[in-house]
């Protein structure tokens, strides 16, 4: 389970705005925490009563993100509306839109290359998401009356099987809208395992 980065504390959230600032304006090598410290309007001992390093200031960043992303996906699938535009909007919120800034970014390669150090959040947060798809699909399957064993398929498979779409298309495009294309078209695939007789 990936636990949220507590963002309530002012200080704390001030630093991870700074941070996200400078990184992406900057990149991860350019910025040093002088440059956290003065975005965050503190001094650098005061950084370092909260954070050892750089590399911890932008995991909990990715943290903090990761977070956001799994309440907005859980919460859009939860949701009013039909299975297709539920999970549209969970992918949208969860993947597409959170890569946005990122991508923008002249230094998103930079900062997306260092996702090896974020193996472990990454981890945790994929194994959330896809449990939330995973239920939302065999919420929808039983609701359609749909038994999904009796077609060699389960609920964890389907969501394993988007997911993992996703994160395909991903290497092949960064634009947001043929992103969302290709989710739409694996999430009708999915739409139709659902409502087969």
């Amino acid at each position: 389970m990936i636990e949220t980065e507590d963002i309530t504390d002012p200080k704390r959230a001030r630093i991870l705005d700074g941070a996200m600032r400078m990184f992406l304006a900057y990149g991860f090598a350019r910025t040093t925490m002088d440059d956290i410290a003065r975005a965050a309007d503190m001094s650098r001992p005061a950084l370092y009563l909260q954070f050892k390093n750089k590399t911890d200031i932008y995991r909990a960043i990715a943290l903090m993100l990761l977070s956001r992303s799994l309440a907005q996906a859980k919460t859009a699938l939860a949701g009013e509306g039909p299975f297709v535009e539920r999970m549209m909007r969970a992918i949208d919120e969860a993947l597409i839109s959170m890569m946005r800034v990122v991508h923008a970014s002249p230094h998103g390669a930079e900062l997306l290359d260092m996702k090896s150090s974020l193996a472990d959040l990454v981890g945790c947060w994929r194994g959330s998401l896809v449990g939330h798809i995973a239920t939302a699909i065999e919420n929808e399957a039983q609701r359609n009356g749909v038994d999904l064993a009796a077609k060699d398929l389960s609920p964890r498979l389907l969501a394993d099987m988007l997911f993992d779409g996703l994160e395909g298309m991903k290497t092949r495009t960064s634009d947001p809208d043929e992103q969302r294309l290709a989710a739409a078209a694996l999430i009708k695939v999915i739409d139709l395992a659902l409502n087969a007789g």
